[in-house]
């Protein structure tokens, strides 16, 4: 019940993140219409396409908390990490229409002076952004939320990315009116590059990718275990933010069923207190003689 718990605190990061989107997107993209500003307006649509993203989070940490049933026997966790793939292509779609505008503007000349009030709007949401990409990085590590650490990082971006306009704008006031669009076109390729990286974070958890390190290091921890002779397999996946592990280990064969047991019990909860993977399966081999040292 733990998890399910989380997951509910969790929503609670991704609706900070939509109200404040939907505020500063608002803001953003009426004050750039009227003040005349590339950067601006291409950094009101990035916070748009964060806000479908993060009620797409919203959703899957919601679908997530659904229990195990009869078609999911091992609950719904992965609808987090779908979630966070759907918000990739959403991201990258709107990330390629504002390099498209921007870089048309470029190659036509089509240079404005911004009004400073877009360049103080800039800056009060990197401000805004600065702040609740801190909270959902907190909450994120607290209730182990991939999707959500995503969304942090993406926070942590759209802050970065009103910076650049913020110093774009000002860079206009000075008769660099070149630098207003381009800024904007740097905004387009930041928000293509978070959401590659969210995209790829997303794929590899669903083609069962796992961390290759962390699979060493829980090798080490159950061949340390007196009475397992030796590590023949470990395998590890991804199921949502709980790490599913297998592990085949060699034995005494003399020991009996309930010895045997007592050693799957002992590595399990080993597993979870000292690598937060609260579900494994330990199959249990008689040993051969003549075998190999414990790690293979």
């Amino acid at each position: 019940m733990g998890q399910y718990e989380n997951l509910k605190r969790g929503e609670r990061g991704a609706w900070i993140s939509i109200f404040a989107y939907l505020l500063l997107a608002a803001l953003k993209l009426i004050v750039a219409h009227f003040g005349n500003s590339e950067a601006l307006r291409a950094d009101g649509l990035n916070n748009t396409t964060d806000v479908v993203a993060s009620v797409a989070v919203l959703i899957g940490l919601r679908i997530s908390r659904k229990p195990p049933d009869e078609n999911h026997h091992y609950g719904h966790f992965r609808a987090e990490t779908i979630a966070s793939l759907i918000a990739a292509f959403i991201m990258i779609t709107v990330g390629l229409q504002v390099i498209y505008g921007t870089a048309e503007s470029i190659i036509n000349n089509n240079f404005n002076q911004p009004n400073m009030l877009t360049a103080w709007t800039a800056l009060f949401a990197a401000i805004i952004m600065f702040f609740v990409y801190r909270f959902n990085l907190k909450l994120s590590k607290s209730v182990n939320s991939t999707s959500l650490y995503a969304a942090a990082q993406d926070n942590r971006s759209d802050a970065l990315v009103s910076i650049g306009a913020f110093v774009g704008i000002v860079g206009a006031q000075f008769g660099l009116f070149w630098l207003d669009p381009i800024a904007g076109l740097l905004v387009g390729l930041i928000i293509c590059k978070t959401a590659w990286s969210i995209f790829r974070d997303a794929t590899h958890t669903l083609t069962d990718g796992f961390d290759e390190n962390k699979l060493e290091q829980i090798k080490r921890s159950i061949a340390d275990d007196p009475e397992v002779e030796k590590v023949k397999d470990v395998k590890g996946r991804l199921h949502g933010n709980q790490a599913l592990v297998e592990v085949t280990i060699f034995v005494d064969p003399e020991l009996t069923v309930q010895e045997s047991h007592d050693i799957t019990e002992r590595i399990e909860s080993l597993l979870d207190e000292e690598h937060d993977v609260p579900h494994a399966h330990i199959h249990i081999e008689p040993s051969i003689e003549n075998s190999e040292d414990k790690f293979s």
